[in-house]
């Protein structure tokens, strides 16, 4: 466990900023027991480890492969409604791979969160505005490959 000095930390308010979220978290691992819905506080919080793509790139460039990834929270504020489709929540320790975070925006402010999984999982967010923030935890560890989709899988280091 290392910790980094330059940690993530974004918010997003439309639809441009989950964007730049989504690019962070691609191919995040998520933990089914470490998804949590609490809808007494409107709140959607969301343990993951997150691929480092700046690194990475970096790491390309240098032609070295020093691959890593981070502890992030990913948290949706002003949570309506949350909905799951094709995911076994009754296995807390299966992981799901984060593709993608997107937002549409139905009756404005409000719309709709959808967080596509590999697999055909999709988690899904009524929100009444979009308010969302990633934030990087400080634990960084090694990862043994980089995801790749140009292949049918990831490249091994």
């Amino acid at each position: 466990m290392n910790a980094s000095n330059d940690e993530l930390k974004l918010v997003a308010l439309d639809r441009d900023d989950i964007e730049v979220i989504s690019a962070h978290v691609q191919d995040a691992l998520v933990r089914i027991g470490e998804v949590f819905w609490q809808p007494h506080e409107h709140r959607f919080v969301m343990a993951l480890s997150r691929f480092d793509w700046t690194t990475t790139a970096d790491a390309y460039a240098e032609t070295r492969r020093d691959y890593r990834r981070c502890r992030t929270a990913l948290r949706f504020e002003r949570v309506l409604n949350c909905k799951c489709r094709n995911l076994d929540q009754s296995n807390k320790d299966a992981r799901l791979n984060l593709l993608a975070v997107e937002f549409a925006e139905h009756d404005p402010p409000g719309g709709i969160v959808t967080m596509t999984f590999s697999g055909g999982g999709v988690i899904r967010l009524e929100v009444e505005c979009l308010e969302a923030e990633l934030a990087d935890l400080g634990e960084v560890f090694a990862a043994d490959m980089c995801p790749n989709h140009f292949t049918a899988g990831p490249v091994p280091v």
